[in-house]
């Protein structure tokens, strides 16, 4: 109030001057952005409900998504209002999330009850600890070179979420598909959101996930910014190799993708949504041999400029060489006691780490400024 009656004395100011100095004071004054963190950074704890919720608190963070229906430690009507209750005492806000939901996918549990069910033991169980938001996901990078185009897992999925429309509705929570392992880019996940019905559907953006779709995260970013209302924010690493290029997640900080640049959009293009931190590490590189014409059998449609700007990303990285313990071998489990508790340090140090990054060189997150 006090800058528009400053400015309204200043009638001989240009346009454009008038225009800086809102631009210059949006600028000094950014959009708060919540800060949070998915439970599945911390699954070597195998943690529960209001452990999770104390430890968000103890770190002055502002949300939580629990990535696992299982995460809350049971779904009876005395666990959930206890979880609801405790988050609304310590100010955390609660995404909720439950797995697979597209029936034709490799990830789908076909020993369990139809989707119908699923979907709407998620819906409820978000209501019940207050959450406005249900994040799942289609499937994985498998669904891709399957027996099943991937358009037939997209209209799988688009037939599940109509089937729990009315309901999502009235509970007043949203499903928020993620572009989950591999399984889709976000132009593919823009499709499902648009056609099943953005009234009901929106976005949990995972920033990691692109890279084994070859696709920068900037482009996943801005195909379905005007549905996200949750997210998976992480870093990776990604630099060229002999037949292509190759990606790994890492903590926030230690890969090449622009973070600043990334936050700077996000508060323009999700003002709405919280940044939840979902930190993997762990694994090795993943190979991404796009000079292999198999390679283009998983993603014949992608356009040429999409890709190039994934090349451009590629060419600016390089491999990660600091130290880090590698549990997803394939083949191989952590089975050494010693080995199992490192893996539960790295988890903690890394996520806590990329909390002191995204506060400390991104600004974001309300809670820890006291």
């Amino acid at each position: 109030m006090l800058r528009r009656t400053f400015l309204k004395t200043l009638p001989a100011v240009s346009a454009a001057a008038s225009a800086a100095v809102s631009a210059a004071a949006a600028e000094e004054v950014p959009v708060p952005v919540k800060l949070g963190f998915d439970t599945y950074s911390l699954r070597a704890f195998q943690w529960k409900g209001v452990q999770l919720l104390e430890y968000a608190a103890n770190l002055k963070l502002d949300t939580i998504q629990f990535s696992s229906l299982d995460d809350y430690g049971g779904l009876d009507a005395a666990n959930l209002q206890k979880v609801k209750d405790t988050a609304a005492r310590l100010g955390i806000a609660i995404d909720s999330g439950m797995g697979c939901i597209c029936e034709s996918s490799k990830s789908f549990n076909t020993k369990g009850r139809p989707v119908r069910e699923q979907l709407l033991e998620g819906l409820r169980v978000a209501k019940a600890v207050g959450a406005t938001a249900m994040r799942c996901y289609m499937g994985s990078s498998d669904d891709r070179l399957g027996p099943l185009p991937i358009e037939a897992h997209m209209e799988t999925t688009i037939k599940a979420f109509r089937q729990v429309r009315a309901e999502a509705q009235d509970l007043g929570v949203k499903i928020a598909l993620e572009n989950h392992s591999g399984d889709m880019q976000g132009r593919e996940v823009k499709t499902i959101i648009e056609e099943a019905g953005k009234d009901y559907v929106a976005a949990c953006l995972d920033t990691g996930n692109p890279i084994w779709c070859i696709e920068d995260p900037f482009v996943a970013l801005e195909a379905l910014a005007p549905y996200v209302v949750t997210t998976h924010v992480r870093d990776s690493v990604v630099f060229e190799t002999a037949n292509g290029a190759a990606g790994q997640w890492v903590a926030l900080g230690d890969g090449n993708v622009d973070l600043s640049k990334f936050v700077r959009q996000f508060r323009r293009l999700c003002p709405k949504s919280s940044m939840q931190l979902e930190i993997i590490t762990g694994r090795p590189p993943r190979p991404l041999p796009y000079l292999e014409a198999d390679f283009w059998k998983a993603f014949p449609k992608m356009p040429a400029w999409e890709f190039a700007r994934f090349v451009a990303l590629a060419k600016s990285g390089r491999p990660f060489m600091g130290a880090m313990v590698i549990e997803d071998i394939p083949g191989q489990k952590l089975t050494v006691p010693v080995m199992q508790e490192a893996l539960k340090e790295q988890q903690r140090i890394d996520l806590e780490r990329s909390f002191e990054y995204a506060r400390k060189k991104l600004n974001v997150g309300i809670g820890w400024r006291g």
